[in-house]
């Protein structure tokens, strides 16, 4: 065994990466403070052909040292928007078609694996803020919440970590879908 070398890897440069086809995904970061953390979320969404990533509110938006640091080039493949307001832009998204679902641990949130993703349809992941998770208003305006089950003694991931699970999950639904 060994590493793949760069060439070996095959990547897509960033003009063939904004040509290519995208999952009906929409990343939507409300009030992320951290700067590692929209980045981070960057470089996820890059990886997992995310189409978009709307940045509300105190989410910080590139170029930002910390942001470019993290996300490693993925702020020029990846297409982003800003928002003043969270619900600014879920309304857009729900206009759009968007199932609006929030990654929150609620009274009516689904454990991650037990949501049923719908192929064909468009989603938008909500992400909330590292302290206060997502706004209470922006929740009004969702369809659906999901938690990730968790195992230990915290009771929350890093929210970039928790963008990486629930991507991963939501992407590996729609390709099995898309495959059968």
């Amino acid at each position: 065994m060994r590493k793949l070398s760069m060439e070996e890897l095959n990547r897509l440069t960033v003009a063939d990466f904004k040509n290519t086809r995208k999952f009906p995904l929409t990343l939507v970061l409300d009030n992320v403070r951290s700067l590692h953390n929209v980045g981070a979320a960057f470089r996820t969404c890059d990886a997992f052909a995310v189409e978009k990533i709307w940045l509300c509110g105190i989410t910080g938006r590139p170029p930002q040292r910390e942001i470019t640091k993290t996300a490693l080039g993925s702020t020029e493949s990846v297409a982003w928007e800003y928002a003043a307001t969270t619900v600014e832009a879920l309304r857009q998204l729900k206009a759009a078609g968007y199932v609006l679902v929030a990654v929150e641990q609620t009274t009516g949130s689904v454990p991650l694996p037990a949501f049923e993703v719908e192929p064909g349809r468009p989603y938008a992941l909500i992400m909330g803020n590292e302290v206060f998770g997502v706004d209470d208003e922006v929740l009004a305006l969702c369809d659906a919440a999901v938690e990730i089950p968790q195992f230990g003694t915290k009771h929350s991931l890093n929210v970039s970590v928790a963008a990486g699970v629930v991507l991963w999950e939501f992407i590996s639904r729609i390709a099995a879908a898309e495959n059968q």
